[in-house]
């Protein structure tokens, strides 16, 4: 069993109907190539250097029109879908929110559990944290696909809880902000998620100016299939359940572990 994958990277602006624009392009351009699943950053409809209300303004609910689009490629191109929206909250904040489609339906969402606040950042200025555990796995093509956001891949349970449901693909759409080793971190924990979970992780990061790009898609063992560079760009490759399999069995780092994760509030 196959799936051909790609990661999308580019650089949002403040322009929806210009970003929306590139999103379909993109995306026609990797169905074209043959991709089944697509991600997208985070953040993939607005994004602005700073954390205000803007991000409130340009807010959406889950059937808007951005959200309508990709359900609209998706159903055209029979193509699934990873991204990243600002979702409307309330008056003064959003949620953070990934919308996993397929067949021209929301299939599964996931809301940021950990926001970026760091590195001199404030995301919580204008995002609500959701609770841990509210997100949802979703299958494409017998591939279970787990969702997670950014700052999420510093925190290993948040993939581990993701594996414990059944998700053989990590889709980790991200908006990394350039900073001090931030793109030694980035390929560093990108690399660690893969290997310890022995999964699929397709990274798709914004590039300049407000991400730091090298989008990639990781095989279990952790050896990079496609890499995007700092430019926009298409990442794809080819994931098989033959290779999870096989490394699974060379590492059974999955069924031999002692500890588990228990998902908590708060």
């Amino acid at each position: 069993m196959t799936l051909k994958a790609a990661v999308l990277q580019y650089s949002p602006s403040d322009d929806k109907a210009a970003n929306l624009e590139l999103i379909e392009k993109l995306v026609r351009e990797a169905a074209g190539d043959g991709v089944r699943l697509a991600v997208l950053p985070e953040y993939a409809i607005f994004t602005v250097a700073t954390m205000d209300m803007r991000f409130v303004e340009s807010a959406e609910t889950l059937d808007g029109p951005a959200v309508s689009l990709l359900k609209s490629l998706s159903a055209e191109l029979g193509i699934a879908l990873v991204a990243g929206i600002n979702e409307v909250a309330n008056e003064t904040h959003v949620y953070n929110t990934l919308v996993g489609i397929d067949e021209g339906e929301v299939k599964a969402t996931y809301r940021k559990v950990h926001l970026y606040d760091a590195f001199g950042y404030k995301e919580s200025d204008r995002v609500l944290a959701a609770d841990p555990g509210n997100g949802d796995v979703f299958k494409v093509d017998g591939f279970t696909v787990g969702m997670q956001t950014c700052y999420d891949l510093r925190f290993p349970e948040t993939s581990r809880a993701l594996i414990d449901t059944g998700a053989d693909v990590l889709a980790l759409p991200a908006e990394w902000v350039p900073g001090p080793l931030k793109e030694y971190h980035w390929n560093t924990l990108i690399r660690a998620r893969a290997i310890e979970n022995t999964v699929y992780v397709l990274a798709a990061d914004q590039c300049a100016p407000h991400g730091a790009g090298q989008s990639a898609i990781l095989d279990p063992m952790g050896i990079a299939l496609a890499q995007v560079g700092e430019i926009q760009g298409i990442g794809s490759a080819t994931l098989t359940q033959e290779r999870l399999a096989a490394v699974r069995k060379t590492n059974p780092a999955l069924s031999l572990r002692r500890y588990k994760v228990e998902v908590v509030d708060g």
